[in-house]
């Protein structure tokens, strides 16, 4: 003889459902509180040209313009004052906090300089330094009358000395 009680109906009883609507109530909230944190994470943002490991090591001082189009890809924009140079342009900003500002983390331009015969004739890499331009290849800043800008030649014309 097979004995049943009247709890055991397979009703879950109160107490049960109770303990159940609990469990699901805090995997609720966890779960809204992991997503409202994410959405505060961090991003980080890339702009301009991706630099390719190791592209730099590629382009010896002699190399062809063909070559350093090859290794390189296309230019950001191309100057041709005193010959011809290539310039590389990224940027890279994070945002700590979503909904917040982007603050500049690193600046980079990547100069290739060709001589008259469209060989490689020097290779800079600058960047932000204490906010200043900085060339990381050789390690200097430029100084003024190192390089000099399209509009000195103008300014020259103009000035009556």
């Amino acid at each position: 003889m097979i004995v049943t009680s009247p709890t055991c109906s397979g009703v879950p009883s109160r107490r049960g459902l109770v303990a159940r609507w609990r469990g699901i109530r805090a995997a609720v909230a966890v779960a809204l509180v992991c997503g409202a944190l994410g959405g505060c994470a961090g991003e980080q943002f890339q702009k301009g040209y991706i630099l390719p490991p190791g592209a730099l090591e590629q382009i010896p001082i002699g190399a062809s313009q063909d070559q350093v189009l090859i290794v390189m890809g296309t230019p950001s924009t191309v100057a041709t004052l005193n010959g011809e140079v290539f310039y590389y342009i990224s940027q890279r900003s994070e945002r700590k906090v979503a909904f917040m500002n982007q603050q500049v983390i690193d600046q980079r331009v990547i100069a290739i300089y060709f001589d008259k015969n469209r060989q490689v004739q020097r290779l800079a890499n600058y960047g932000l330094k204490d906010g200043r331009i900085f060339d990381f290849i050789s390690r200097t800043t430029p100084t003024s009358g190192q390089e000099l800008s399209y509009l000195t030649p103008l300014f020259k014309l103009l000035s009556f000395n």
